[in-house]
This record gives structure tokens, sequence and C-alpha cells, in this order.
């Protein structure tokens, strides 16, 4: 795999040790972006830290790529509709969007509403789940559409996170390394 820098982008309340991210972490020395408040995050707090961490590259490093899982697909939407930066990513792939509209998560994550809903300036694949408990396949469509992304139908997988026992989870690992090489 090319040296591109990949970051790890959880959402709302982290990724534990036995989510995919987490392990893709370990396996391929990806950098988690860490947020400084999982449990009430704020729109603009996630997006600065995103702004700091991609600053924070090296030019010899070249753009970097975002692996966003749930609410953090909503960060880098909102990063990249604001971000004068936004040629330091090459690619993202967004896993599993939260429906920030749907009334429960709204009063929950009050600054995540509205969604930022441009076209996003870099390649992106957007992979939801048919079961997914907070976004409909349908929601996460009209998510991908807007946001100018590829988007797969992953079937059921519920939220695509640690629940969804995919381990390593290589296939999806497999669509990361399309975006790096496409």
């Amino acid at each position: 795999m090319p040296s591109t820098p990949v970051f790890v982008l959880p959402g709302w309340q982290g990724s534990g040790p036995s989510h995919w991210q987490s392990r893709w972490e370990l396996r391929h020395g990806y950098q988690r972006v860490a947020q400084h408040d999982w449990q009430r995050p704020l729109r603009g707090d996630w997006s600065m830290r995103l702004e700091e961490t991609l600053l924070g590259l090296h030019a010899s490093q070249g753009p970097a790529v975002l692996v966003a899982h749930s609410l953090a697909c909503h960060l880098v939407a909102a990063w990249a509709a604001h971000s004068k930066h936004s040629h330091r990513v090459q690619a993202a792939l967004l896993v599993a969007p939260a429906d920030v509209e749907r009334d429960e998560l709204r009063a929950q994550l009050p600054s995540w509403s509205p969604w930022a809903s441009q076209r996003l300036p870099f390649k992106s694949r957007l992979l939801a789940s048919r079961n997914d408990p907070f976004c409909s396949v349908a929601r996460a469509q009209l998510l991908a559409h807007a946001w100018g992304s590829e988007f797969t139908d992953l079937g059921p997988l519920g939220h695509v996170n640690a629940d969804s026992g995919l381990g390593d989870w290589p296939w999806g690992h497999a669509q990361l390394q399309a975006l790096l090489i496409n």
C-alpha cells in the first residue's frame, strides 16, 4: 500500500477495540483523529480538530485519505464545506452515515443539523447497510448523491460496527485500497 496518510474518524462515542476502525489502526498503522469530547460532539469542535490534523501533515506526505464511520461521515462533509484546505484530502471512505435529521438524533446532536449537503471536492465512496438502525438505505443514498459519493449497498450489516461481527473487515479494507489506487 502506498505511504498515503490514512486518518480514521470514529463517530459519536468513538470506536471501541473490536470495531473494524480500531483494528485497522493496529493492523495497518492508520492514525485516529481523537476528538476532545466523544460523548457530546459539537460539529465546530470536531471540524476544527480535523482541520488541525490535516494542517499538521508535511507537504511531502501528500494528501490524506479519510475513513469515517457514522457521525464522522457528516464531519467530513461539514469540514469540506468550510475548509480552505480540502486539497489536503485525496479521498474519503464513508461508512454507515447516521441520519442526523432523525428526531432522536437531532435532539441529542443539535449542532449537526442541518447536514452539509455540498458535493465533496474529492472522490468518495459511501457504504451503507440495509438494516442500519441509525439511517435508512434510502437516506444513505440521498447523502451519497448530495456528496457526489459512489454508493455501495452492503446488505444487512446493522450499523457496520463491532456489533456487526466484521472483525478486521477485509472487504471494507479492499474498498479503501481501491480509493487509494483509483
